[in-house]
């Protein structure tokens, strides 16, 4: 009899596993029309309406991650293998920040996705072009302080710079391991917040010659998994 049963168990994980499946499948489409609805809605200054798309869009994908309105995160992506969507969310919330800047009535708002997207930005490849806008857009804004906030909060985050160049990705589990070494172990000690400022102070230029020269990323990833190694 159990064996009898054992089809049949099996037939219907099969089938719930597809379910789940074909259901992942039709949110991501959903997704998908309302961000191609949003994009168009901005290339005609229908802002308005991109705010509508925008956030039906954002209310899918925390339905679809079972999160609390708002409260998504770069967690929630990497333990559901999405990471890729991260770059859509931060540009998603870039677009809101700077279309919740036309009223004071929606500076609550504003401020809510500028504190969104100061959390997806640094694990994310748009990082340094959302930090370039948003240098230029804060000339412009009519409520600045959200703008001024973001800006804050970015150079608060601090990138591993040499890694993300190394990987060609921050959000590389390596990458993700060395960040949350910063900060829970390194960030705790006098030693360790010297390293990190004498770290931010030349990495940059050593990401970039890594950018430049990609025959030294192999190398340099054997360091750097090396490093991991030690350090668990």
């Amino acid at each position: 009899m159990a064996q009898d049963n054992k089809p049949k168990q099996e037939s219907r994980l099969t089938a719930i596993e597809r379910a789940q499946l074909e259901r992942r499948e039709k949110m991501w489409e959903m997704r998908k029309a309302l961000l191609q609805r949003g994009h168009r809605a901005m290339q005609v200054k229908q802002y308005g309406e991109a705010a509508v798309s925008y956030e039906k869009y954002l209310r899918i994908l925390e339905l679809s991650f079972n999160v609390a309105q708002g409260n998504l995160t770069p967690e929630v992506f990497k333990e559901n293998s999405k990471t890729a969507e991260m770059s859509i969310v931060a540009g998603v919330y870039w677009d809101l920040m700077r279309i919740y800047d036309t009223s004071q009535k929606f500076n609550e708002r504003q401020a809510a996705y500028a504190k969104q997207l100061s959390l997806f930005a640094p694990v994310t490849p748009l990082h340094n072009h959302i930090i370039k806008q948003a240098q230029d857009f804060i000339k412009v804004a009519r409520h600045p302080e959200n703008v001024k906030i973001f800006l804050a909060a970015m150079g608060k985050a601090g990138r591993c710079f040499i890694a993300s160049s190394a990987y060609q990705s921050p959000t590389h589990s390596d990458v993700m391991f060395l960040r949350n070494y910063r900060d829970s172990v390194l960030k705790q000690t006098f030693l360790g917040r010297k390293f990190i400022y004498f770290y931010y102070r030349y990495s940059p230029k050593a990401a970039c010659i890594l950018d430049r020269h990609d025959f030294l990323k192999a190398p340099t990833r054997w360091a750097l998994k090396l490093v991991i190694k030690c350090v668990r």
